[in-house]
């Protein structure tokens, strides 16, 4: 006969919903070559991608149109 799981103590549930919450923030899970993989985000200011913010502030007109950025134009 199995024995009966014991229920998570209050203080274990929320250690283990914080460390959910943390691997979140930290990874993300994308498909590749048809598989569930998990790979680091991409690093952001205020929820937005620090390479598109220093290319909105940064470049030019010219560049944006070769580059096929016409929405930061």
């Amino acid at each position: 006969m199995a024995k009966a799981k014991k229920k998570l103590t209050a203080s274990r549930k929320r250690a283990r919903k914080e460390a959910k919450s943390e691997r979140q923030k930290k990874y993300m899970w994308i498909f590749m070559n048809g598989k569930q993989v998990k790979v680091k985000r991409p690093p952001t200011i205020d929820g937005l991608d620090v390479d598109d913010e220093y290319i909105k502030q940064n470049a030019d007109p010219i560049w944006l149109h070769q580059n096929e950025m016409w929405e930061y134009i």
